[in-house]
């Protein structure tokens, strides 16, 4: 004969352990009740219940421990970086189990990675410390070699100082940073496999009781399907940076006459801002920068086909830049007629310091120097794609001894978040400003003009803006 199953109470699981603060229940009656004090009138029909004050008892500790998870895995969800789940997850974990400090080691186990190690009330000197232990004497190492653990994976540690066979080295460390006990969880999914595991500390000898126990497991489980999903988003947007890289020049050309230097930030998701320099027939260069519309795989790929099919009619034509840049247009008119770029082709002439260049829809460049600082005039003209034919006339300049033309995207005005004549204004003192110690560095011009018009972090931001700068110093 089976035993009775437990009962279940408005859709909750009578089996999950009881709340911490749940009254204990009322002792058996044995022999004869009291007498009622002869103070008291009981009337017979509101006898005491005590079965139904444990039942409100534990049904307000389960409402009260969903609403503990349901706030917790709130702010979770709201997390769209990788680095700042994990961050969440180690503070949710830390109040659930009643610690202080922990880690969390991401180790995916496909060995795709990333792999880190962020720690909660420890800096990178702690983190270090801890490294230094054997892999297999850490609870995060067992867990991520596979050491079989308790219900739901768990490795506890009540006590370490009091258990037998404590490794050295971990003793010491263990000393070192003041923490006498451990309570480690996995990070694995069936779908996405192990992602990694995480470990809270305690200050003095302790442990999760069973309810912080079950608590921490249920909100492990959800937080690990969350890392997943940050996971793979984070593993597409270094794939996109890759591939974008990839189609950008590897290195800039030695030219005689010229220094050249690059700069290239692009968002998360990937966008088609671009640059080339390219040594030409007859000791000459061309330089080109441009942007695609869009972001995402798509600009990606429009945008190595436009740089590819540019470099093509640069070698052919490219001492008349409208022609490059018509050739261009009509190329992307007939195969992407839903597509629009911006570009700027410049065929410079190093020996001569002489420059002729031609835009569609692109921003002028910059001409910096000991004496001047100024945009160069070019003529207003439409992006690439926009008009049935596009033609503007090109632009002649003579740059002095230790002058740099910097060209640039837009990304780099549209970062700012400046109405446009604003931040042309910012571009222009950002090159103005740049030391004299510093002018004979593409380079660090280049660097200097970035960290100005995008201070504080705004150059490395995520942002659906690209940018792109291009300096040429002319000798």
């Amino acid at each position: 004969m089976n035993a009775p199953h437990p009962p279940k109470v408005a859709g909750i699981d009578s089996t999950v352990p009881s709340p911490a603060h749940t009254v204990a229940p009322a002792p058996a009656a044995t022999g004869t009740p009291p007498a009622p004090s002869p103070n008291v009138q009981n009337p017979p029909d509101t006898a005491p219940n005590a079965p139904s004050a444990l039942l409100q008892d534990r049904l307000a500790g389960w409402v009260s421990d969903l609403t503990t998870l349901h706030e917790l895995t709130e702010r979770l969800a709201r997390t769209d970086a990788l680095a700042d789940a994990l961050q969440e997850l180690l503070r949710a974990g830390a109040a659930l189990v009643g610690a202080r400090r922990g880690l969390v080691v991401l180790e995916p186990g496909d060995g795709l990675g990333p792999d880190t190690t962020i720690g909660l009330g420890l800096d990178r000197s702690d983190l270090g410390h801890i490294e230094t232990v054997p892999r297999g004497a850490m609870s995060y190492g067992q867990i991520l070699d596979g050491a079989p653990g308790g219900e739901g994976g768990e490795i506890v540690h009540p006590d370490l100082f009091a258990e037998d066979g404590l490794d050295p080295r971990h003793r010491e460390v263990a000393v070192r940073l003041g923490y006498a006990a451990s309570y480690a969880l996995p990070l694995a999914t069936d779908a996405a496999g192990r992602l990694g595991a995480a470990v809270w500390l305690y200050d003095e000898p302790a442990e999760p009781v069973e309810r912080q126990r079950h608590l921490a497991g249920l909100y492990a489980r959800y937080a690990t399907e969350h890392l997943a999903r940050l996971l793979e988003v984070e593993r597409t947007r270094a794939c996109m940076a890759t591939i974008a890289e990839e189609l950008l020049p590897s290195r800039l050309p030695r030219v005689a006459g010229v220094q050249l230097a690059a700069l290239h930030r692009t968002g998360p998701r990937g966008g088609g801002d671009w640059y080339d320099a390219l040594p030409l027939p007859d000791a000459a260069l061309g330089l080109a920068v441009g942007s695609v519309t869009g972001s995402g795989p798509s600009a990606i790929a429009a945008m190595g086909r436009l740089r590819a099919s540019l470099r093509a009619y640069a070698v052919m034509e490219g001492e008349d830049p409208v022609a490059v840049l018509s050739d261009l247009e009509l190329l992307l008119r007939l195969t992407e007629p839903a597509r629009s770029a911006t570009a700027l082709f410049a065929y410079c002439e190093p020996a001569l310091r002489k420059i002729t260049l031609a835009g569609a829809g692109h921003s002028p460049p910059l001409l910096v120097g000991e004496r001047r600082t100024e945009f160069v005039e070019t003529s207003v003209s439409a992006p690439l794609g926009m008009l049935a034919c596009w033609e503007a006339p090109s632009v002649e300049l003579e740059a002095e001894p230790g002058e740099t033309v910097l060209l640039y995207t837009d990304g780099l005005l549209h970062r700012t978040g400046d109405p446009m004549d604003r931040a042309f204004a910012r571009l222009h003192a950002a090159a103005a400003s740049v030391p004299k110690a510093l002018r004979a560095d593409p380079a660090a011009i280049a660097d200097h003009v970035l960290r100005t018009v995008l201070p504080d972090g705004l150059d490395t931001a995520d942002s659906d803006e690209d940018v792109v700068l291009l300096a040429a110093r002319f000798e």
